[in-house]
Order: C-alpha cells, then structure tokens, then sequence
C-alpha cells in the first residue's frame, strides 16, 4: 500500500519527467554534391591573337576580361555629342565613341590612378600605329630608371614591350601636347581600374580597332571621376 509519504515522491517523479525534454541526437545534414564549375565564356574571336602585324599580338585568355568591358556596339548615352566624339568614363573603366546620335562603340579601358586622374577636354591630334615611347621629364624625375628612353634618348623602340603598344592617339589642348595618350597594351586584368600614370589604355586589338575609327580632330572629352580614392581600384 502505497502511503502518503511514498506517493508525494511519486508525484514529484512523474512531475519532473513531464518537464524534461528527451536529449535529441544532433542531426546531421547528408553531404551536398559540389556545385558545378562556370565554365568561362569564350572570348569573340576579335579578341584573338593577331599575326598580320609588325609584330606578334597575343589572345586575350578567357576568364580575364569581364563581358561587360568587351568591345561591342551600344546605345549611345551621350546623344546630345558629335558623331566622332571620344568619351571617357573613369569611373565605368569604359571608353565611347560616339558614331551617330543612337549608336556608339564601347571599349572597357583602363584610365589614371589617384594623383594622376585628369578629365577635360581634348583633340585628337594625330595617330601612330607601333608608336615610340618618349618618357616625359615628369615621370624620369619620379622614375630615373626610365632615363634611357627620354625624349633626348629617341625614347623606347616599338615593340611587344613599348608601353604604348599597337597603336597611340596623341591628345593636345590648345595646339600643346598634353602628354597623355589613348594607347593599346593594357593588361587584361587591368582593364577597367584606375592604374595607368593618366594615359587611356585599351586591349591591343581594340586599340587597332579604335585607330581604325578615330576621326583626326576629334574631341576627347575625359569626364570627372566622382569614386573616392579608396575605391577608384
């Protein structure tokens, strides 16, 4: 016979098992299949290696150059300029030309990093295909190493390694040279960034395509970057 003693510590028994949860084994997720690689999306074919210049112009490899900064015909979002106008957009790492008031050719380009940004207008003076490269006295003071290819030295010989690579457009405000230039042999991992020491650098192949186009007289019209420093990379 269960007494009253017994019976309150059976209570309090069956009380405290109502108010304890079981412990529950830790559920384990089953293993997931890894998520398949992107494959890269081909390169056009203009992108390619060129082999009917002076001298040997290699492809652009896949995966580097964002679609978005390929060379391709767009809508023109600068209407109200000249067909022939030459519009850059440091902040986009995007060059235009304007070829009619709907259409424009867009070029990904890579422009000046903090203390060399510049913008304003300019004119096309004239073009070089394989151009020299005459280092300014500006940047032989900060980099003496770049002596030898001075303006007084005849400057660098051109070639695959010529800074300004296949082609040059020599830019000029009020009939003087600004020292900048629109130029190929950017790398393809630069294109796009604000490194450059204020030249406009574009892929060889769109640099050659840009020479093709360009009009002599040109305005050049460099817009102003409105990224802080810390974000112009």
């Amino acid at each position: 016979m269960m007494n009253r003693r017994n019976f309150a510590v059976a209570g309090t028994a069956v009380l405290l098992s109502a108010c304890t949860r079981p412990v529950m084994e830790p559920v384990i997720p089953p293993p997931q299949p890894a998520a398949p690689a992107v494959p890269f999306l081909p390169m056009p074919e203009f992108y390619g290696a060129v082999t009917d210049e002076p001298y040997p112009i290699p492809a652009v490899p896949p995966g580097v150059v964002p679609p978005h900064l390929w060379r391709q015909e767009v809508v023109n979002p600068f209407s109200d300029e000249a067909p022939g106008t030459i519009i850059v957009d440091p902040d986009a790492g995007m060059l235009h030309l304007v070829e009619s008031k709907t259409r424009a050719m867009r070029y990904g380009a890579g422009t000046g990093r903090d203390a060399f940004a510049w913008s304003g207008d300019a004119r096309l003076q004239f073009r070089r295909k394989w151009p020299r490269w005459k280092v300014p006295d500006e940047m032989i003071a900060r980099q003496p190493e770049l002596e030898p290819y001075s303006v007084a030295n005849g400057g660098m010989e051109p070639g695959p390694g010529n800074p300004l690579g296949a082609r040059a457009l020599y830019l000029f405000q009020n009939g003087e040279d600004t020292l900048y230039r629109i130029h190929g042999a950017c790398e393809p991992e630069y294109l796009g960034k604000a490194v450059s020491s204020g030249c406009v650098r574009l892929l060889d192949q769109d640099a050659i395509d840009l020479y093709r186009r360009a009009r002599h007289g040109a305005t050049v019209r460099v817009l102003p970057s409105t990224l802080p420093a810390a974000l112009a990379v």
